[in-house]
């Protein structure tokens, strides 16, 4: 996503050691990943097919490209799955069908949206009515909170990728005027910028972990609970869980983000008169702006309205018009209607000027759509060939987890760990049925451990591969790969803790609902 500013890189305020240190990650980066290919792709493991090896080889290969930046991500999310063809594990056309999911066009439409936003001025609209509230532009801490407050509850009722998408070019413009403000030109460098759109990431997922249809896995993980335990899951049921986790990761995020990434001196009690005269300037709206408020607002109705009818409609209505509006009108085709809609309307009174044009599309993040699609296409290959069953299973005997708190903990682990290299969906579609099974064997009530991994399966925060709002905040490119794997680590095994604690003490049980 671009900006008004000139861009600095995340690079620009290295030293000289670590600007030798990132060089020389990148060497070995290049030495590795070959190195790393070649031992998996030939190395016998007990129960892995040849297919599934050959891509357990891929996948270390393309973990170690992404983890050193030996090569671009991008490159190295369409070098992957160019070798999966070459491996013969699936023809072109199947290989690269992620590609052309339904998610990488709300990515689409939204980058667009918000490349509209800038060319309009609207985001410092936007940045200068936050900031003018008193409490949440009292403090960097407290615009910390409330963007992490605002951004979880959208996110409740929204998907995580719309809710960044929407909350992202808001947090570029605050940094921006903040930075201009300050004299930083290169605010993009600073650790309150790669704080502030983390924190705008990971509250999206977080946020999505209090609802069952704040994010997909949700979903998936109740249905599956719901085909093999014959227990359903209702909808205060799982908030009893969900919504505990998403306020505790939540305020995690903003203790972490504040103690870590603060911004360097700065009051904004201080600047309250500059924030009140900056917005006073802006004058009155054009009617640019106007047209993209209302394909905004209009796009954020399209998107809530599922959510709004499953909490508020009563069953015989939610159902037949959850299911339309899921069939017409899926998020990634609201995305897409709605930046249509900017190249129609017009800009200026005599209707030449249009409130989009190509040249300011063309203008959005690329590399981030293909790394993350990338990314979808190793995890769909992990299912199909059996490698994230081998994974599963194999951990749960390496551990020899027996007991409820165990295969608890370890798959809570387990569905965080696979939705670092996949899409949350594919993790838990892959990993929940496992854990039912896992647990059956051992003679365990499975129902918390299903409950803990479907949860689980949202908590990817290493890579920007890992999740949709990972890869858009990367995407703005002010936050270097490094700091965006050691925030995302503290998070994955703060919220591993909390998942498994919560589920363990307020879960329901099978053998507590039998008649």
């Amino acid at each position: 996503m671009s900006d008004p500013l000139q861009d600095v890189p995340p690079s620009a305020n290295l030293s000289p050691a670590e600007e030798r240190f990132e060089r020389l990650r990148r060497r070995v980066g290049l030495v590795a990943a070959p190195a790393v290919l070649a031992v998996l792709w030939f190395l016998p493991l007990p129960g892995l097919s040849g297919p599934a090896r050959h891509l357990f080889a891929i996948v270390g290969l393309a973990l170690t490209l992404w983890m050193t930046e030996a090569i671009p991500l991008a490159a190295t999310a369409l070098l992957a799955p160019a070798l999966c063809v070459v491996a013969g594990l699936g023809s072109a056309r199947e290989v690269f069908k992620p590609f052309a999911d339904p998610i990488i066009f709300l990515f689409i439409g939204s980058f667009m949206m918000g490349e509209a936003m800038l060319k309009h001025r609207l985001n410092r609209r936007f940045a200068f009515s936050l900031l003018a509230v008193p409490w949440i532009g009292g403090s960097p801490v407290r615009l910390y909170a409330g963007f992490a407050a605002v951004t979880a509850l959208i996110s409740m009722w929204v998907s995580n990728a719309a809710t960044t998408a929407m909350m992202l070019p808001i947090g570029l413009s605050i940094l921006s005027e903040l930075g201009s403000h300050q004299g930083l030109v290169n605010y993009r460098a600073t650790p309150y910028a790669a704080g502030l759109m983390l924190i705008t990431a990971f509250a999206a997922s977080v946020g999505g972990l209090a609802t069952p249809i704040g994010t997909p896995p949700n979903l998936i993980g109740i249905g599956a609970i719901e085909r093999i335990l014959g227990h359903p899951v209702g909808f205060f049921q799982w908030m009893r869980l969900g919504l505990p986790i998403a306020i505790l990761l939540a305020v995690f995020l903003v203790w972490h983000f504040g103690r870590h990434c603060p911004f360097p001196a700065l009051s904004l009690e201080n600047h309250r008169r500059w924030i009140l005269t900056q917005r006073t300037n802006l004058g009155p709206w054009s009617r640019g702006e106007r047209g993209v408020v209302g394909v905004f607002v209009g796009a954020v109705i399209l998107w809530t309205l599922p959510g709004l009818v499953a909490a508020l409609a009563p069953d015989e209505v939610a159902g037949p018009a959850g299911r339309w509006l899921s069939t017409r009108l899926p998020e990634s085709i609201v995305g897409l209607l709605a930046a249509s809609a900017l190249f129609l309307l017009p800009a200026d009174r005599g209707g030449e000027a249009r409130a989009l044009d190509w040249k300011d599309a063309a203008g959005i993040d690329w590399g981030t759509i293909l790394l993350f699609a990338g990314g979808m296409t190793l995890g769909e290959l992990m299912f199909s060939t059996g490698l994230a069953r081998w994974i599963g299973e194999g951990l749960a005997g390496i551990f020899h987890s027996h007991s409820l708190v165990g295969l608890t903990l370890l798959f809570t682990g387990v569905g965080i760990l696979v939705s670092e290299t996949t899409t949350n969906t594919a993790s838990a579609t892959m990993v929940v049925p496992i854990a039912i099974a896992v647990s059956q064997a051992a003679g365990v009530d499975p129902l918390k451990p299903a409950l803990a991994t479907c949860l689980g399966c949202s908590m990817g925060f290493l890579l920007p591969v890992s999740t949709g709002p990972n890869a858009m905040a990367y995407g703005t490119g002010c936050i270097p790969l490094r700091t965006m794997m050691r925030h995302g680590i503290w998070l994955d095994l703060v919220g591993w803790g909390i998942i498994t604690g919560t589920v363990l003490l307020l879960g329901p049980s099978t053998a507590a609902t039998r008649p």
